[in-house]
């Protein structure tokens, strides 16, 4: 892409993006629910993916009715993150954290403290863009990594966003030589485990009662460095946010490196299941958890 029109892209998106951030966020909390609602209409492959996925994980807990509602209402506030993030852009300080609470601090104290550096566990659930705001209040600047977008001007406004109150972005092609670098300096690492991979990426283990592939990148560099390992979630609550740093997650060492990733990994998806069903709307549910599939289901289908 043509550097100038690359610039010119990037400094559009900074105008949509700052325009927007003058909604008041009770205003913009409405218009993105609006935006969502209409989204949930006209985009059935999402809805139908989102309703599948919510029926699949509750099949024996939830009426078709109750699924629908909740699938409308993750569509709802998946529209409201465009408005906060825009709202957000425009606020600095106090005038910004004023609208966050945290809470569990202490076991992200605690696990630093360790001194091998700090493994966050999280997912696409709230508002997991507004997390480099919970680093900046409570002076943890936290490097996420992350998958680049393929549009390079959105693409480098991302990084931007994210990285505007010390955070560092960490691309996931070069991520482990940076991440391990990161630990051995003491600093904090996050990585968002909710997204499906391919099969040599990762290992599968149980996600709501399904066998789903889950990268196994955090098992194994917990295993490696010795980082503990502290969920972390950004939820909305209360007309604001709340960030909940959960107890660290103690490490299983059996002796068999294979089996020891496949545990851990599958403690990890524990922990982000259970958030997810405390807050079954605020997760990302139009991803394709489950598309992945063991060997032995493929071998089923095949003689089916």
């Amino acid at each position: 892409m043509n550097k100038i029109f690359e610039n010119i892209c990037f400094k559009l998106i900074n105008l949509f993006v700052k325009t927007l951030g003058f909604i008041p966020k009770n205003t913009g909390t409405r218009l993105g629910a609006i935006a969502g609602h209409i989204l949930f209409l006209a985009d059935k492959k999402h809805r139908d993916i989102a309703i599948q996925n919510l029926g699949n994980a509750y099949k024996d807990e939830k009426t078709p009715l109750e699924i629908k509602i909740i699938a409308r209402q993750v569509f709802k506030n998946l529209g409201r993150i465009l408005f906060e993030v825009c709202w957000s852009w425009n606020l600095k300080g106090i005038k910004l954290f004023k609208h966050f609470r945290v809470e569990g601090l202490a076991n992200l104290n605690n696990a630093y403290k360790k001194g091998n550096g700090v493994l966050v566990l999280t997912g696409h659930i709230g508002n997991w863009e507004l997390l480099s705001v919970i680093a900046a209040m409570i002076a943890y600047p936290i490097n996420v990594i992350y998958r680049p977008l393929d549009f390079k001007p959105l693409d480098d406004f991302v990084k931007r966003f994210r990285s505007r109150f010390g955070s560092a972005p960490i691309h996931r092609r070069k991520a482990i030589r940076k991440i391990l670098r990161s630990l051995n300096k003491g600093e904090v690492v996050g990585i968002l485990l909710d997204q499906s991979v391919d099969w040599y990426e990762g290992v599968f283990v149980d996600f709501f009662g399904r066998r789903t592939c889950t990268n196994t990148a955090m098992a194994r560099l917990a295993l490696k460095t010795g980082a503990p390992v502290v969920p972390a979630f950004l939820i909305r609550e209360n007309k604001g946010f709340t960030a909940k740093f959960l107890p660290e997650i103690p490490l299983v060492k059996t002796g068999d490196k294979i089996k020891d990733v496949e545990i851990n990994t599958e403690r990890y998806n524990k922990a982000v299941e259970d958030i997810i069903r405390q807050y079954p709307d605020q997760w990302f549910w139009v991803h394709r958890r489950w598309k992945i599939k063991p060997f032995e289901l493929l071998k089923k289908q095949e003689y089916v």
